[in-house]
């Protein structure tokens, strides 16, 4: 079956946790500051079952789909969402824009392993496309709505150092210093994972509290321009790898669909109107959801393959 047990609870987890930040928002104050940490534990979790050999390799033996995929991650794909909600949906074009601009996100490995996905490629594009957006989201931004916005490259190379790099490091220290601790710590990888989900739920909701109360209707609107977007990202990413092994499939699906949409939240608070991190915001709801169709379409095709022509 498709859905599965953990896939229960984790849903009740995810939205649980999101309803909680809303209607408490006292209660959730001292998970505010904490999100950014919370992405960086999850990382070293999502990365414990990914050796850094089979990584490199993937980079080397893949460089010009990787290539390709990035492209269309970071580049063609912002501006055709941007163009599309422009005609059907103008007033949530520029929330699609940063969306789809950003890069993938810290945790995809964590969801690709859960769908069998191929999670070596996930986590190449994982660092490339976080190393590029500081460049290529200013420059489209600039482009299609003539606003000069500034993306400090300073200050992403230290967010990747400490949600990526540190993680990665940790882990790499650790299997040769303490490999029992960390084969303890993937026996709990599921309940930890489920923590910190909620966790990073109850910051985020909790500081957007207010305006979601008082604006009901868009948060319906941002749900549902949250779950389009979704549905585009995961179709382009398994038609991307079309012909390739359902477990590419996967990972296209998840690169595009899973992105980094706290980093959204927190730059378009600073830089745009409510609209933009309430959609970033919502994106949380198809970010886990996605994982029960993309269980469903792996196992679906694996029956497939497997049965007699």
């Amino acid at each position: 079956m498709p859905f599965g047990l953990k896939d229960l609870v984790l849903m009740i987890v995810v939205y649980a946790s999101m309803v909680a930040g809303i209607l408490c928002p006292g209660f959730c104050v001292s998970f505010q500051p904490l999100p950014v940490y919370f992405l960086m534990a999850l990382f070293f979790l999502s990365f414990l079952s990914i050796e850094l050999d089979d990584v490199w390799r993937t980079f080397r033996e893949s460089s010009g789909i990787v290539a390709a995929f990035v492209v269309l991650k970071i580049i063609v794909m912002p501006v055709i969402i941007y163009y599309l909600f422009r005609v059907f949906a103008p007033s949530y074009a520029v929330a699609a824009l940063l969306l789809g601009g950003i890069s993938t996100g810290v945790v995809a490995p964590f969801i690709s392993n859960l769908v069998r996905g191929n999670s070596p490629l996930v986590l190449v594009v994982v660092v490339i496309t976080s190393i590029l957006i500081p460049f290529t989201l200013p420059a489209l931004i600039k482009l299609l709505l003539s606003r000069e916005v500034e993306l400090s490259f300073s200050a992403m190379v230290r967010m990747l150092a400490l949600v990526i790099f540190v993680p990665i490091a940790a882990v790499q220290v650790l299997r040769r210093l303490a490999p029992v601790f960390l084969k303890g710590v993937m026996r709990m990888q599921f309940p930890l994972s489920l923590f910190l989900f909620a966790a990073i739920n109850l910051g985020i909701f909790s500081r957007y509290s207010d305006f979601m109360r008082q604006e009901p209707f868009t948060i319906v609107m941002a749900t549902v321009v949250a779950i389009t977007l979704s549905v585009i990202f995961c179709l382009t990413g398994i038609l991307f790898f079309l012909g390739r092994p359902v477990e590419d499939q996967l990972a296209g699906a998840v690169m595009l669909g899973n992105m980094n949409n706290v980093l959204v939240l927190v730059f378009a608070s600073q830089f745009f109107s409510p609209i933009e991190p309430m959609v970033a915001a919502m994106y949380l709801i198809p970010f886990f959801g996605l994982v029960i169709p993309l269980r469903y379409y792996d196992r679906r095709r694996r029956a497939e393959a497997a049965s007699p022509p």
